[in-house]
């Protein structure tokens, strides 16, 4: 029997084309996405919670949101009803493409040599590159759907379909570029 994620999308037909993120993207088969927190048991297990959820868990993590996982479920829901009338794609798939577009592959961090501070660029760790493209496709969704009258759902698959696509009209690309940049730059 093949599980469907919200009964709707099969995950057999769902590829991870990045390399780096393969083991980091999860696709298991879920009914629905909600752990109930069982993967903070151990250090590394977020890695094995589905990108629905996670993208889920990011949604809750406003202020606005805090802690309504039924809200972050229902819009997730409806924007993959939206992503999968505009586009006549698998919406996971969609989601999982925005989500390898939009992680940025360097950053910059402080080094300090005696006491003076020097910006280095360094690799980012794949987890890392996961969560930054979800808090991007996140923050980006927030900020388009913040006092206007289109709705959450209609902004975070109009995130995700640009993302998708590398679309600079994403705020995520956008980010992800700033953040990509300012790394060149401290070479």
């Amino acid at each position: 029997m093949s599980f469907k994620v919200f009964d709707k999308w099969d995950l057999e037909e769902v590829k991870v084309e990045d390399m780096g993120l393969m083991n980091y993207i999860c696709l298991e088969e879920i009914l629905v996405p909600h752990t109930l927190g069982r993967h903070v048991k151990r250090q590394f297990a977020k890695s094995r919670v589905s990108i629905v959820e996670r993208l889920m868990n990011k949604i809750m993590r406003t202020q606005r949101n805090s802690g309504k996982k039924n809200k972050a479920y229902n819009i997730v829901k409806g924007s993959m009803d939206i992503i999968n009338q505009r586009s006549k794609q698998n919406p996971l798939q969609i989601l999982v493409k925005a989500v390898e577009n939009t992680a940025p592959r360097e950053e910059t961090t402080r080094i300090k040599y005696g006491g003076i501070g020097y910006q280095v660029a360094v690799d980012i760790a794949p987890q890392r590159r996961v969560d930054l493209s979800l808090g991007f496709l996140t923050r980006g969704t927030m900020q388009s759907s913040f006092k206007r009258k289109r709705s959450m759902e209609e902004c975070l698959a109009d995130e995700l379909l640009y993302a998708a696509e590398s679309d600079s009209r994403s705020f995520a690309i956008q980010k992800k570029e700033e953040k990509e940049r300012v790394a060149r730059s401290a070479h």
